[in-house]
């Protein structure tokens, strides 16, 4: 018995033994599952470095298409349109003069917009700040146009350094007379007869004359034969035809039309603009007499437009009047149209304008001395409820007249040394740039009737069209560049040579 219980117990350990070897151990379990962990981190971080790969080669690229951007925009992209008011002032030495030549070189600002003064009414009284320690009063004298007077706004001192100035330049008479009148009317600006002037017109000489044949001889800026007028009513003409060709008859009506003197589209006659005086030119840039940079840093102060736009205008114009001397009524700047280009930007114009104007915006008028009696500036029409070109002939008298009808216009200034009076030309076009000729900005010169009259014109030139304007100061700028390189090759001008320099 006790035989059989022992072989008993021996069988069933060896069963249990049996049991534990088909069990598998705690380590055999944790050997595949830590061999799959191994593998799932290597994969992880196969990933995580590819990821990286990409994100470093997106940034990259990224990082380089900025920079050529920013390549392509410096280096395709030249001064832009005009300065802000900010970057517009110049710094100022204790003479006058500016420290930088020229600030056409700037950097524009895109969203550049006109400065205009307000007129509040006729008669408001403002301050302006023109020189240090002193302020100017600036008196609304009408509104239609907007016309500002300024008095002190130039010393007694200044006004004869700028006479005396003139003087040494020389001046020019300007003598101009209406047909009919005058000296000079016996002679014809042209002495070709009509067939003449078909033929000189004809270039290809085949009997018929086409637009660009026409266009190719008008560009007159004295009008001495096609003036804007005179060529629209042409090239009407020839429009009307159904071949849009002029025959020698054809021409022979439009041109004898176009050539009668002193007829308007009212059909009310108008004379010719008339003058007579003394003028020159002075410049005011680098260079010139410092009263004459600080007579235009003040301007620049007054008008509060940027200086690129000031010392890019024309130089300033001083003229004499001696007794009986007179200017006819006129407006100081051209109407835009499309045939019509400014005549300070026309290098950056287009060359299929017919005639170039003058696009003023403004005008600062300077008298220098104070005549004994006459010599008013006069604004004809300044204040009109309206103004029709009509209107201006009255019971057959031409209010532009001066010599006629001087006492006759709405306002008359009488000269006073060292006063200013500055006006707009032109509206606004609602968006800060300038918009149409302001028709009662007519103004003209009485006859001087005992002394004399100095004055000085000063008018800031801006082209109605902003992108050309900003074409024409891009240019500028590259040809001051270019000149600036060239000087650098060159000695210094000698005393001798300065003394030729203009004025």
């Amino acid at each position: 018995m006790e035989e059989e219980a022992q072989e008993d117990l021996m069988e069933e350990e060896e069963e249990e033994e049996h049991d534990e070897d088909d069990v598998p151990s705690s380590s055999s379990l944790k050997a595949p599952f830590r061999a799959s962990t191994r593998m799932q981190i290597q994969r992880s971080n196969v990933c995580s470095r590819a990821y990286f790969v990409v994100v470093m080669v997106f940034f990259h690229v990224y990082i380089v298409n900025v920079i050529g951007l920013l390549l392509y925009v410096h280096y395709n992209n030249g001064p832009g349109d005009v300065v802000s008011d900010d970057e517009a002032k110049p710094e100022v030495s204790d003479r006058g003069t500016t420290r930088e030549e020229l600030h056409v070189e700037e950097d524009y600002s895109q969203s550049f917009s006109l400065p205009r003064i307000e007129g509040i009414r006729v008669g408001h009284v403002q301050q302006v700040s023109l020189v240090p320690d002193r302020t100017h009063d600036m008196r609304t004298l009408s509104l239609k146009p907007l016309l500002f007077e300024v008095s002190g706004f130039l010393s007694e001192e200044e006004c004869r350094v700028v006479v005396q100035l003139a003087q040494l330049k020389g001046l020019m008479e300007s003598r101009t007379t209406a047909p009919g009148r005058g000296p000079e009317s016996s002679q014809p600006l042209l002495s070709f007869s009509t067939e003449e002037v078909f033929s000189l017109l004809d270039l290809n000489q085949d009997g018929l004359l086409q637009k660009q044949e026409i266009v190719s001889h008008s560009r007159s800026r004295d009008g001495t034969w096609l003036n804007p007028d005179n060529l629209r009513q042409i090239l009407s003409g020839l429009e009307a035809r159904p071949t849009g060709l002029l025959t020698l008859d054809d021409f022979r009506r439009v041109y004898d039309q176009s050539q009668r003197p002193g007829q308007q589209r009212s059909g009310k006659p108008r004379s010719h603009f008339k003058q007579r005086n003394k003028h020159t030119r002075l410049h005011q840039g680098p260079g010139s007499h410092h009263v004459l940079q600080t007579l235009r840093n003040r301007l620049i102060s007054l008008t509060r437009l940027p200086s690129s736009l000031v010392e890019l205008s024309e130089p300033l114009q001083v003229i004499r009047y001696e007794r009986g001397d007179f200017s006819d009524a006129h407006h100081d700047s051209g109407a835009s149209r499309s045939e019509t280009t400014c005549a300070h930007s026309r290098l950056a114009g287009n060359s299929s304008a017919l005639t170039e104007v003058s696009c003023r915006y403004l005008t600062v008028l300077f008298y220098l001395s104070s005549a004994e009696e006459g010599g008013e500036t006069t604004f004809p029409v300044a204040d009109n409820r309206t103004y029709e070109e009509q209107a201006l002939v009255q019971d057959g008298v031409d209010l532009t007249d001066t010599q006629q009808t001087c006492v006759r216009g709405n306002m008359r200034i009488k000269p006073a040394a060292g006063t200013a009076l500055l006006w707009y030309n032109h509206l606004s076009d609602g968006r800060g740039w300038m918009g149409e000729l302001d028709e009662y900005s007519l103004h003209g010169d009485c006859p001087v009737s005992r002394g004399l009259k100095w004055t000085a014109n000063s008018w800031v030139n801006v082209d109605p069209d902003h992108q050309q304007q900003a074409r024409y100061q891009r240019l500028v700028a590259q040809r001051h560049r270019a000149k600036s390189g060239m000087e650098e090759h060159y000695q210094p001008l000698s005393h001798s040579d300065l003394l030729h320099q203009d004025l």
